[in-house]
This record gives C-alpha cells, sequence and structure tokens, in this order.
C-alpha cells in the first residue's frame, strides 16, 4: 500500500454559485492541509457564529486540487482519506461528485477509481460548510490530514488490522490479531498473510503467517494468536508499546501490501469496589476536558502541536483527557499513547435534539452507526483510549426514547469494541430542561440569583429526584456514569445504586479540592475531568473576571462580549504556558505540597468583580508590576500545609491559616514593594516547602525554540517559539505588554502568532501581536530543508533572531 500524504498543492476561495465567477476578493489562494479556513476572517460583534465560535464568521468553501495520475494506477486502486473536514463535506473527482460526509469529525475514506483520467492530471475538490452548527469553535475546511492511497486490488483494509491483548500474565500476553484483506478484482485470490511483532527495542518477540482465499467482490478475515513473552504492559507511568507489522504476499511471494500497527498491552478492570484498575492498580482519572482547536493554528490537526498538548498536560499533573465534545484526532491518540495519557473519546455532543440550528442532530438518526463505526475503527489499537463517550449532556436522554438512544448506542459501541468501557457526560438539568422549575422547587434554588450560584444550584438540582428517577435506564445502560456538574450525586449513588461507578465527566475549576478529595474517598468515583485542562478559541469569555466598576459595565451572563475570542478557562493558556489554577491543581492532586505564590493585579485591588463558575481568581504568579511602592496588593499562596509565612525582603509580611478562603489557600493583603518575595509552607510546626518571587531586572526581549526532544526538525512538523519581555535571568515583566512583530525568512514559514489575551481583536495570522502578561508564542511551519530564520523585534527593544535547521 502506497500512503501518499497529500498536503500540499491546495487551493481554497469561498465557494461560489454556478453562474457565478471569481474576482479578486473572491480569489482562491494557495494554501497547505491541514487547513483552517475560519481563523483568520474578518470578526465582528454581529457575527452569526456569536459568541460561541469567538465572533468568527462561517462560510461555505472550496479547496481544490491538481495531481499527476499515471497510467500504471489503470491496474490499482485509488481512494482519497479524509481524517476530517469540517463539515458538510462533498467531494468532487475531475468534476464528478464522488463522496458526501455530512460529519465534521469523522474519517471517510474516497473510492477514486471511477473518476480518474490515467495518464493525465486529475482534479480534486473539496466543499465545506459552515454555519451556526457548534455550541464552541470549530474552525473549518480540511483542518485534518488527507493521504492518497494507491494499492493492489488485492490488499489490506485501511485500519484492517486490530490487536487485541486481554488474556495477560507474568508469562506471556496472548496478542489475538485479525487482519481483514480486500478483493476489488473478478476473481478468487489466494494470497498469505504474515505477523512480525517487535518491541520498543525492535527486537522480533513473535511471527506467524497464514493463507487467506477472498473471493471477487469480497473481503475476508485472516487471525492468529500470537503469545509474546514475558510481555512489558502499557500505563501512564511506562507507556510502552509493540509494533506489529504485517505483510501480504501472492503465492510466489511476491509482496502486495504491507501496514504497520503499534499497540499496547495492558489489563483493564472496573468495579465499584477498586474504581478502575490499569494493569492491576486503581487509577485516579486526573482528568481535563480538551476542545480539538490547538490556539494560534487555529483547529488545524498538526502531530507535533497534539504532541506539545499532551506532553505539557502531562507535566502538569493530568494523566487523562476526555476530548470534548467529539472523536479526537489519530495525531493526539497517538501522543496520548506515546506519552501514556489516558483517554476518553467522545462521540458527539447532540443526537436528535439540536442545541444550534444546524447541527449533527440534523441527519443523525442515518448517520450516527458509520460514525460509531469510524470512531472505534481510529481507535482500537490505542492502548490509551479506556472510555468511550456516546455523547455529552444530551437533551433527550431524561426520556424514554432517549433511553433507548442511550442504549443503541452503547450496544454498538460493545459490539464493535468490547475491550473498552462506555460512558456518557449526563447532565440531569440539561435533560430536564423543561421541567427545570420541579428541581429548583426540590433544590430551593432562587432562579434570581442562578447566574451567581449556578455551581451550587446546579448540584442542588442535579441530586433532585426529578433527575434521579428520569436519568436512571440511560445511566443503567453504562458502564461508568459520567456526571456534569453532578459531584453532589456521588456519596447519595453509593447508597442508591451500589453497583454504580461513576466518573465527573465535566467539573468547576475551583472545586477540585474537594471534588479530588470526593474521588479519593468514594472508590466507585474513578476521577474528575475539568473544564478546561487547555485554553480554547470560542465560548467566548466563559472563564473571564469582571470588574463591575468599568464605566458602561452590563451584566452578559457566561457569554462574554466582543471582542472576546478565547474561553479563558484552561489550566494551561494557549500559548502553552501553566495558569494559577493549574499550580492549584497539581497540589489538590497531591503531586505537590507547594507552596505557590498568586498575586492579584495590585492595578484592581480592592475592585469589585463578577465571575461565573468557570472563572479563577485574577492572579499571576509574578512580583513585577507598574504599581507604586506601598500599592496595596493581595496576595494568595496555594499550599498542601497549616500556615503559611510570607516575607518581602527578608522581612515578615506575616503568617495566615491555610484554607480559611478557600481549601488549600493561604491570603495575605500587604504592600507591593519591589524585591524578593518568599512563601513558607508549614506543617504541624515543621517548613514543608518555600516559594520565590523577584521583580525582574531590565527587562528584554527574548526568544528561543523549544526543545520538543524528538531531534532535528521534519518538513511535516512544527517549531515553537516562546517570546517574552525578560531580565538575564528569565524573570517575566509580566506588567509590561508590547506589540511585537515577527518575520521568518529561508525554508519555513509563520503558521501562527498569539497570545493568551481573551479579549483581542488582534488576528493569529500575523505578523504581529501584543504580548499578554508579557509573552505570545510565535509557531512556525517548515516550507523545505534548510535554515529557517525568526526575528522578532518591538519598538524600544534590542531585536533577536533565532534559527532553526529543517530536515
Amino acid at each position: 500500500m502506497i500512503r501518499i500524504p497529500f498536503t500540499d498543492g491546495w487551493t481554497v476561495g469561498p465557494k461560489l454559485g454556478a453562474f457565478e465567477s471569481r474576482d479578486a476578493a473572491t480569489a482562491a489562494v494557495p494554501v497547505a492541509i491541514p487547513h483552517d479556513a475560519l481563523r483568520d476572517l474578518p470578526r465582528s460583534a454581529d457575527s452569526t457564529q456569536g459568541v460561541h465560535a469567538g465572533y468568527i464568521p462561517g462560510g461555505v468553501f472550496e479547496y481544490a486540487k491538481t495531481f499527476d495520475v499515471p497510467s500504471e494506477w489503470r491496474d490499482k486502486t485509488v481512494r482519497f482519506e479524509f481524517e476530517g473536514v469540517y463539515r458538510d463535506a462533498t467531494v468532487y473527482v475531475n468534476g464528478d461528485f464522488a463522496a458526501h460526509e455530512p460529519g465534521g469529525y469523522t474519517a471517510f475514506t474516497v473510492l477514486a477509481d471511477p473518476f480518474l483520467r490515467f495518464g493525465e492530471v486529475n482534479t480534486v475538490t473539496v466543499e465545506a460548510r459552515v454555519h451556526k452548527d457548534s455550541r464552541w469553535y470549530t474552525g473549518g475546511g480540511i483542518y485534518r490530514p488527507v493521504h492518497l492511497i494507491v494499492a493492489d486490488p488485492v490488499h489490506l483494509a485501511l485500519d484492517g488490522t486490530t490487536v487485541v491483548t486481554t488474556d495477560i500474565d507474568t508469562e506471556r500476553a496472548l496478542a489475538e490479531i485479525a487482519t481483514r484483506v480486500e478483493n476489488d478484482t473478478r476473481h478468487t485470490a489466494t494470497l498469505r498473510v504474515s505477523w512480525t511483532v517487535t518491541d520498543a527495542d525492535g527486537v522480533a518477540v513473535a511471527a506467524a503467517d497464514s493463507p487467506v482465499t477472498v473471493l471477487p467482490g469480497a473481503d475476508a478475515v485472516a487471525r492468529v494468536r500470537l503469545p509474546l513473552p514475558s510481555p512489558r504492559l502499557w500505563g501512564p507511568d511506562d507507556p510502552h508499546r509493540y509494533t506489529l507489522r504485517t505483510v501480504l504476499t501472492r503465492a510466489s511471494g511476491a509482496p502486495v501490501d504491507d501496514d504497520v500497527t503499534s499497540f499496547g498491552v495492558r489489563r483493564l478492570q472496573l468495579d465499584p469496589q477498586h474504581g478502575l484498575r490499569i494493569n492491576g492498580k486503581t487509577t485516579d482519572l486526573r482528568g481535563a476536558c480538551v476542545h480539538h482547536d490547538n490556539g494560534p493554528l487555529g483547529a488545524i490537526t498538526v502531530a507535533a502541536a497534539e504532541d506539545r498538548k499532551v506532553r505539557l498536560l502531562k507535566a502538569a499533573g493530568f494523566n487523562a483527557i476526555r476530548s470534548a465534545h467529539n472523536p479526537a484526532s489519530r495525531a493526539l491518540l497517538e501522543a496520548c499513547d506515546r506519552h501514556g495519557m489516558l483517554v476518553m473519546d467522545e462521540l458527539t455532543d447532540v443526537w436528535t435534539r439540536a442545541k444550534t440550528a444546524f447541527d449533527a442532530s440534523i441527519g443523525f438518526e442515518r448517520q450516527w452507526p458509520a460514525d460509531v463505526a469510524a470512531l472505534v475503527a481510529k481507535d482500537r489499537n490505542h492502548p490509551s483510549v479506556v472510555l468511550y463517550s456516546i455523547g455529552n449532556e444530551i437533551l433527550e436522554l431524561a426520556t424514554p426514547h432517549g433511553a433507548t438512544w442511550s442504549r443503541r448506542l452503547a450496544e454498538e459501541f460493545r459490539r464493535l469494541d468490547p475491550t473498552r468501557f462506555v460512558t456518557n457526560g449526563i447532565n440531569g438539568i440539561i435533560a430536564n430542561l423543561a421541567r427545570i422549575a420541579e428541581a429548583q422547587a426540590e433544590a430551593s434554588a432562587d432562579p434570581n440569583t442562578m447566574m451567581a450560584d449556578l455551581g451550587e444550584q446546579m448540584a442542588a438540582m442535579n441530586a433532585s429526584s426529578l433527575v434521579t428517577d428520569s436519568i436512571e435506564e440511560s445511566a443503567a445502560v453504562l458502564d461508568v456514569v459520567g456526571f456534569n456538574y453532578a459531584d453532589s450525586r456521588y456519596a447519595m449513588d453509593a447508597d442508591l445504586y451500589p453497583h454504580r461507578v461513576i466518573v465527573g465527566s465535566e467539573t468547576f475549576p475551583d472545586r477540585i479540592a474537594v471534588l479530588w478529595d470526593a474521588v479519593r474517598r468514594h472508590p466507585h468515583v474513578i476521577g474528575d475531568f475539568t473544564w478546561t485542562g487547555w485554553d480554547y478559541i470560542g465560548e467566548a469569555g466563559i472563564g473571564r473576571v469582571d470588574y463591575t466598576d468599568e464605566p458602561g459595565y452590563a451584566p452578559t451572563g457566561t457569554a462574554g462580549p466582543y471582542p472576546y475570542l478565547l474561553a479563558r478557562c484552561g489550566d494551561i493558556d494557549i500559548t502553552g504556558v501553566r495558569q494559577a489554577p493549574s499550580y492549584y491543581r497539581e497540589i489538590a492532586f497531591g503531586l505537590s505540597a507547594g507552596p505557590w505564590i498568586g498575586v492579584h493585579r495590585p492595578q484592581h485591588h480592592g475592585r469589585p468583580t463578577a465571575k461565573t463558575p468557570w472563572s479563577w481568581d485574577d492572579v499571576v504568579g509574578s512580583w513585577t508590576w507598574a504599581a507604586a511602592p506601598g500599592a496595596p496588593v493581595t496576595v494568595d499562596v496555594y499550599a498542601a500545609a497549616d500556615e503559611v509565612e510570607l516575607v518581602l525582603d527578608g522581612a515578615v509580611v506575616g503568617r495566615a491559616r491555610v484554607g480559611e478562603v478557600r481549601p488549600l489557600v493561604a491570603r495575605f493583603e500587604t504592600e507591593y514593594r519591589p524585591g524578593s518575595l518568599v512563601a513558607v509552607a508549614y506543617a504541624g510546626g515543621v517548613e514543608t516547602g518555600r516559594a520565590q518571587l523577584r521583580t525582574a531586572g531590565e527587562a528584554g526581549l527574548t526568544a528561543w525554540v523549544e526543545d520538543a526532544g524528538d531531534g532535528a526538525l521534519g518538513l511535516d512538523g512544527l517549531a515553537f517559539v516562546p517570546i517574552a519581555l525578560a531580565d538575564a535571568d528569565g524573570v517575566v515583566a509580566c506588567d509590561r505588554d508590547v506589540l511585537v512583530t515577527v518575520t521568518v525568512d529561508g525554508s519555513g514559514e509563520l503558521a501562527g502568532l498569539g497570545s493568551a489575551r481573551a479579549r483581542t481583536e488582534e488576528s493569529f495570522a500575523g505578523p504581529a501581536v501584543t504580548t499578554f502578561d508579557g509573552r505570545a508564542l510565535a509557531i512556525v511551519r517548515p516550507t523545505g530543508a534548510g535554515e529557517i530564520g525568526v526575528t522578532v523585534t518591538a519598538e524600544g527593544f534590542a531585536p533577536v533572531r533565532v534559527t532553526i535547521a529543517a530536515v
């Protein structure tokens, strides 16, 4: 099988009507795939996509690419493989309709043979449509990779080899291998399939072969059970993988096709007494909900960006992600396999009832089997995937017909892959919107203060008998009941449903100390997934902090007014920098005792604020401020301790008890003075740790190339170049933001440029961006082998230049 990356030489422009012609405004422009057609469109307050998409408009887009088709391909099978086109993709080959895929996250293939002109230049065209079809920013267009597949008419099926390893002991693991062979000819074919398994060092540990006869126009499955001696297991702390090479040969021994499959050997167990066990060890899921966009890159999937995201989330203490609320990309799963990150892969945000005007509920009753099959085919060899989620906050879930859909979906997942567990992100209030008054009455909730107390009121209503009774059947079809914002059910369900296993599938970030304590106390609760681990485009301003004395301020609920672009609720911001809740969470998880120092911005001291349940305090880990010496300032110290002593330049500011403001927090009211601020944590009168913030010296413009640890930059990779205003010791001057301009020369181009500023009208396309808290991020894509130069300039600073070698 020849799998050709099909990413260069594309153009994109607005889709025109049959009787329209292109002009300068609608001209198609060259792009590299993956590509997000929405990212650089002009934003406005009256965008039809609104706050959900960060005020980025939608549209209809037409991609086109010409390619040579050699005459010898006449005897081959040729297909296009699209990993994802958002959305409602229509594919034409040489002007003829070839395929339609309504789902924006479903991988699909297109058989090109009937439409190709052999020995000529051919054209493939892809149309994509985005319009009020999601509650978050989706991006648009061919945003995931594309491949051209050229194979013998008798060939290994795409994603056609599966490896199951459920029979495991210390002596051996039994790898049950199944390979599907397809025959597109008019004649019966008898061939031979051979399998070779190698370990991470490339040493062959098992091999076998088998003949397989495939009837014309049919497929056949060849199977083998291979014992792997003294198996090395895959787990979060040691993500070892094996490699399976599958070769298809003719009776003469001539090779026909081959494929490579990575897999891991690991044992999953689940029960209310021990929770989730991986390889016999109880594993609590320290989870992050993650949307699929990649910040300054837009919604595109690039392996280097997905790998960086997973690495940074793992380093911050997470061991699991939830692909909210759509199937994860192949590149993300590959990164999770590599780094030992567990995955809850989610099917959809809607079933048959719509949440937005043109969402995936349209046609769901026909499309769902194909979507489930595509998700399972993508996931089944990835050891990182331990949970399939059949949905998120489904509107019809609390009805008898909704329960029927729950069962139908869960059983289809089990039929296709019985080795993993099935869950669903249930919000009993969302599922009972028409009866919310009943839940409010039972919970004594006040609708007039709903937004101010949303978290507490939602928890109380989710514990109501209305929710208990109405979701019972939909919950009963699951292996793990996912609860969104319903930790109030954890203890009560242990009594009501002693067989029930629960996961906090979506939770408020500022409650993690309480939530994680509940996970530790209740063995039937296997983990917590915060909203959210990584900040994202869209649902703009959902985690913002408003200062309500701002002239003209008007409450807008959870929706951030234009020009909010980002959600502003990630533990890690879109540039990859950890934020205050990340350090708090690490302590709550028990991975660190702290302390960590967070400073409330002195310029806002004493001002009244309004927050949403997804907000965090407006704090920064910095002691560099433009405030006058003596200005009042609030300092929070996060620590797993009894008390904290705060010291400024050797003088004790004071001592404060931990936990009086919120769990794990000691708060100080003091004055800002440049210097060295030290927090010393004590437990039982004994020092347990200390942290320091120092005022930055003379700040300069700095930039560097992140080391991804994987050697030279390949042509399909990305280089990440953080930019900061920092002194000679690397201390960032977070209270001084400037406009920086980035230019790229040599064998590369600027792929994205941005900061973590949630409220902005700046474009990710560059070439300039204003730093936020003293930082920005440039992302560079190679255009060929050679040296790439990146120069960063800002008024009043000496320019800085870094070089990157692309090979």
